[in-house]
């Protein structure tokens, strides 16, 4: 018997199911758990199937009178994007490297070239075409790639259904054949070692988590594969590299706050393992290799990270070369063979600079004009450079690559992105404002909007016009002020559009991060409302003309602020949100659980954990009240946000709200953490999102 309704007057009904859980004599009610399959990963009941095709059902017919906006929409993205591009070849050895999108093509060719050939195109060599490596499938990702160290063979990893347990297979460049070698279920890169005799990989386990470093030599059967390093900490996730000189391979394990390291030569991959330091927890470090010094980017000494330099001989004796301080966030060094880059934060601003070995005290920072901006290193591959490739934009200004030529200081502009369809950047404006937290913090909001939106009858700063709000505000990930050719269709049409650099993220650094995790979580969500109340005193917007989005931990974001301030939001976008936290963080068997206590907090163990959780978890604290126009996307074979929290999440809103608002789930059936894949599918999704947007908020045109 199936216990989904639905009819063409109203949305799927999903039957309550009693059921409850007990913890540190708390009890807590879950009727809506049947969503679960309880044969996961593989999703095979037909009740919890039909259910979800009842959503999906509703999903297209509350959007089937949208189609044309939706169709407008995707035709005017896609006409942003220079749909036969190339990328800027670069240098690794004795070839150049680039990918190419033909057009139409919803996936990439990767090329070379030797280097001996110079421009002569007819040496152009084809080594991996995804367009007819994802012919025919729903769902196609292309995972690591790597060429060996002699150019003869490329190693590359697929996805093919979104679980991200991706296949890896070897090809031989010189015949094009496929060698008999095939490895399922990997998570990781693939890194060549023993003279391009081997491949080290990480498996990812039933638990979907990387526990391991294994070598596998080509020709031989992967029973005879060699566990280099396994992990038994179920919350740690094991992956490897090579150091910048590629003498080394790199084994680190992490969580999300304590990490070790370990080198063997890349040679001999059996040969005797160095431990860099043991794991203090607490304490992060990566480490990159030069001559025999280790270079170490570490919070040992601040919370900001260092740069300590160690003894090979001696690598737990380490010197701090570069001191953490509270204004500079360092983020990254990179090691070449005449100098070194530094990369980090001053103030939420990316900012990079030129160190050299021999004379710390020499410091060049590479300099940028504007006055806000997103910048960082590319792809440098070679371990001898003259010039860095750089990336660089901002939220007018679409992306550049770049070379920084390190001896004198001068830039090469090698590409900008190309907009088809036009896009001229004076028609807009960006600016970077402060907006005070109720705790008394300050907020950074990077927003733009067009200059003539007062004409349009939204002016820019009257108190009128609609205005879209975006955050994330975890793991310390930081939102960056990027250009985005889809953010245009709401500019374009009267929004401004806002970026909220809450905590939780590191945009102001690892301190800012910290203050909106475990015990202080909810500084996240008080952060993005506080920031849309400020945008409404400053006069940008007002209550209900604001819609809002995020995904996965975006999205609980989006759950907890439509369960705090409803009034404040028009329409509302969760995409595969993370909205059963309590469960989820209560269930040591699903892939990423364990790894996150250090996130959320440990609910089984620690009491106040649990409290805490179940104050702000989105599904636990939905409520009788009126709640703003809602869009909810799944993946069904998500391992990250699993399908059933949001499934749940939308039953009991159904449940409850008191509004007659819209609100509708899609999942889908062959996809998983990212949606669909390819250039121009996911854009449909977006062109989705977009025109519900404008049809809750009354927008025409």
């Amino acid at each position: 018997m199936v216990n989904s309704t639905q009819t063409l007057s109203g949305p799927p009904s999903a039957v309550k199911k009693p059921h409850s859980f007990t913890h540190h004599g708390r009890t807590v009610a879950d009727d809506y758990a049947w969503l679960r399959d309880p044969g996961y990963p593989e999703v095979k009941d037909a009740e919890v199937l039909a259910h979800l095709e009842a959503e999906n059902g509703w999903f297209e017919s509350r959007m089937a009178p949208h189609q044309g906006r939706i169709d407008a929409l995707f035709t005017e993205m896609r006409g942003r994007i220079k749909e036969a591009d190339t990328s800027v070849p670069q240098k690794d050895g004795d070839w150049l490297y680039w990918i190419e999108f033909e057009e139409g093509a919803e996936y990439k060719k990767w090329w070379r070239r030797a280097v001996s050939a110079g421009d002569d195109a007819s040496a152009n060599e084809l080594i991996l075409d995804e367009v007819a490596l994802a012919e025919g499938l729903e769902y196609f990702r292309l995972g690591a790639i790597a060429t060996s160290n002699d150019g003869r063979l490329l190693a590359y990893s697929v996805d093919d259904n979104g679980s991200e347990r991706f296949t890896a297979r070897i090809k031989n460049l010189e015949t094009g054949e496929l060698l008999a070698d095939e490895i399922p279920g990997t998570l990781s890169g693939l890194v060549w070692v023993a003279g391009d005799k081997g491949i080290v990989y990480s498996l990812a386990n039933e638990q979907w988590r990387t526990d391991n470093a294994r070598l596998h030599w080509l020709g031989e059967p992967l029973d005879k594969d060699v566990e280099l390093f396994h992990e038994d900490d179920e919350g740690f996730r094991v992956g490897a590299s090579l150091s910048a000189n590629e003498e080394w391979l790199l084994i680190g394990t992490s969580d999300h706050e304590t990490s070790e390291v370990r080198l063997v030569r890349a040679a001999d991959p059996l040969g005797e393992q160095i431990l860099v330091r043991e794991r203090v927890k607490g304490v992060e470090y990566d480490v990159d290799v030069h001559t025999d010094t280790l270079f170490i980017h570490t919070n040992h000494t601040h919370e900001n990270f260092a740069l300590a330099t160690a003894p090979l001989a001696d690598p737990s004796n380490w010197t701090v070369v570069i001191e953490g301080t509270d204004h500079f966030y360092l983020t990254g060094v990179d090691v070449f063979r005449d100098f070194y880059v530094i990369e980090g934060r001053e103030r939420g601003l990316d900012r990079i600079e030129v160190r050299y070995y021999d004379d710390p005290a020499r410091i060049e920072p590479i300099a940028f004009a504007d006055a806000s901006y997103s910048a960082g290193l590319g792809s440098n591959p070679e371990w001898h450079v003259e010039k860095l490739r750089l990336s660089y934009e901002s939220m007018v200004m679409p992306s550049s690559v770049l070379d920084y030529e390190v001896a004198t200081g001068t830039f090469e502009t090698l590409k900008v992105q190309e907009i088809p369809s036009g896009y001229d950047a004076d028609l807009y404006a960006t600016e970077r404002l402060e907006i005070t937290a109720r705790d008394g913090t300050a907020i950074p909001v990077s927003i733009m909007y067009r200059k003539d939106r007062a004409e349009q009858g939204n002016g820019a700063k009257n108190g009128g016009g609609p205005l879209h709000l975006y955050g994330y505000g975890a793991y310390g990930i930081s939102i960056d002020p990027g250009f985005s050719t889809t953010r245009l269709s709401l500019v374009d049409r009267g929004f401004a559009y806002a970026i909220a650099h809450i905590r939780g993220g590191d945009d102001m650094g690892r301190a800012w991060y910290k203050a909106g995790k475990l015990e202080r979580r909810t500084n996240t969500f008080n952060d993005f409302v506080d920031v849309a109340k400020g945008l409404v005193d400053r006069g940008f917007t007002a209550p209900g003309q604001i819609s809002i989005s995020g995904g996965s931990a975006g999205g609980e974001l989006m759950g907890a602020v439509i369960n705090s301030d409803p009034e404040l939001w028009g329409a509302v976008v969760a995409h595969v949100p993370f909205v059963d936290v309590l469960n989820t963080m209560l269930d040591e068997s699903l892939p990423l659980t364990p790894g996150e206590w250090p996130e959320w907090g440990n609910p089984i163990e620690d009491e106040a954990a649990f409290d805490l959780i179940l104050s702000y978890s989105p599904y636990d604290q939905v409520k009788a009240q009126s709640y703003p126009p809602l869009m909810v996307t799944a993946g069904l074979n998500d391992p990250r946000v699993t399908y059933w929290e949001p499934a749940k999440w939308v039953a009991k809103l159904r449940e409850l709200k008191t509004d007659g608002n819209e609100l509708i789930l899609k999942t889908n059936m062959g996809a998983g953490h990212g949606g669909k894949s390819g250039r121009f599918e996911s854009l449909k999704e977006t062109a989705e999102e977009f025109a519900f947007i404008l049809w809750q908020l009354g927008i025409e045109g």
